[in-house]
């Protein structure tokens, strides 16, 4: 796939944006990207940039609650000494390492990872606590209400956690759902979609208390690092989205405009996407010329991503898939789960043969500006791209 070839400018309809939003984007594959849009509902607090780290994924996943703690911007000492706990009790009830990620997650969102009393409940006030909430008679690290337990016991942390992990247990397939899916059916929130903005986070704070075990995905049986890249899914909640090498790297010395990678693979092969979103873009890339010619195979200089799809993630992170062999299996608006077939490899667009190119961008943006490499950054999901040769 050429390096220097632009699609056509096209007009580019996202969603349910404001028409200052609608205006004509320029969509440009494989060479520079796209025109940047700005959903909010899948973003996190505060929107941070997204820089991938460099945590081993040691096997041994010990957490310890007393010890030194990491440091994170966005959370205190006192508050990573809560998820210490969170984890440690998934642990000791043999939960995967998903659910420490859902768990700690959900945390985030009802609690801020605060041990919260109540101030409509006085009880709570005559117990240690690290806050005050007003949310109906919640209270805890997950505000849980008096059927879950006694006051005393909602504000023990290891039991609140035990208390969460215990009905997580009873929603079926759990592991296969998406972290506000499972999040939701286990707290029954009034806003079931809120927990997703958390689990970029979540696993990375999971990585750092408990030795990178949000790498890790269940195979056989066992918890593998570094293996989600035949359709298992990370404890991150994501996967590679074909399996195989790459061979052309993010913006090389002789591809410096490429912003992706290149997975060969046989015509055919199943596309997974890589995480959990919804779907903003899914269409034929026009060629160089304007013309809309997908259901071809392409060449070197035709330009154009081909059939492609975008979807963005949690934290403004979108993922790009192009020169899919026919048209995508699924369309803009739809919400996709990690690990599902959006579509096959092909040779549609600017491309020499058959293989799948991958972007991520974060920021919400699908621009050029905002592309990262996608090796290191999935290596730090636990699905990592493996480099040919």
């Amino acid at each position: 796939m050429s390096d220097e070839n632009r699609p056509r400018r096209r007009p580019i309809r996202v969603g349910a944006l404001a028409a200052a939003l609608t205006a004509t984007l320029a969509l440009l594959c494989c060479t520079g990207g796209a025109g940047a849009f700005f959903l909010t509902e899948l973003g996190g607090d505060g929107a941070e940039q997204l820089t991938p780290a460099s945590m081993e994924c040691t096997g041994d996943f010990e957490v310890n609650v007393t010890g030194k703690m990491p440091r994170f911007p966005q959370y205190g000492e006192r508050q990573l000494r809560n998820a210490a706990v969170i984890i440690k009790v998934g642990q000791e009830m043999k939960v995967p390492p998903r659910g420490w990620v859902i768990a700690v997650a959900t945390a985030m969102q009802e609690s801020r990872l605060l041990n919260l009393a109540n101030r409509t409940v006085s009880e709570s006030q005559d117990i240690p606590h690290e806050g005050v909430g007003a949310d109906h008679d919640s209270v805890g690290l997950f505000q849980q209400r008096p059927s879950w337990g006694t006051v005393a016991e909602r504000m023990n942390p290891a039991y609140t956690s035990r208390k969460f992990y215990e009905k997580l247990d009873d929603v079926p397939d759990w592991e296969k759902l998406p972290l506000t899916v499972a999040a939701q059916r286990v707290q029954i929130s009034a806003f079931p979609d809120a927990y997703a903005k958390h689990e970029e986070l979540a696993s990375r704070i999971v990585d750092a208390l408990a030795g990178g075990a949000a790498r890790t995905a269940l195979i056989a049986g066992q918890e593998v690092c570094d293996a989600a890249a035949s359709g298992e899914i990370a404890a991150s909640g994501w996967t590679a989205p074909i399996p195989g090498g790459v061979g052309s790297g993010f913006r090389t010395a002789s591809r410096p405009g490429h912003n992706g990678v290149d997975i060969a693979a046989p015509k055919g092969t199943l596309i997974r996407v890589a995480a959990s979103g919804r779907v903003v873009f899914s269409d034929c890339d026009p060629d160089r010329s304007g013309r809309h010619s997908c259901d071809v195979d392409g060449w070197p200089g035709k330009g154009g991503c081909g059939w492609f799809v975008d979807v963005l993630h949690a934290q403004g992170i979108v993922t790009r898939y192009c020169h899919m062999v026919s048209r995508p299996r699924v369309a803009e608006g739809d919400t996709v789960q990690a690990g599902e077939v959006i579509g096959e490899v092909g040779s549609s667009g600017n491309s020499s043969g058959p293989h799948l190119h991958f972007e991520v961008h974060t920021d919400g943006d699908r621009n050029s500006r905002s592309a990262i490499d996608p090796v290191p950054f999935m290596r730090a999901k636990g699905a990592p791209l493996r480099s040919i040769g």
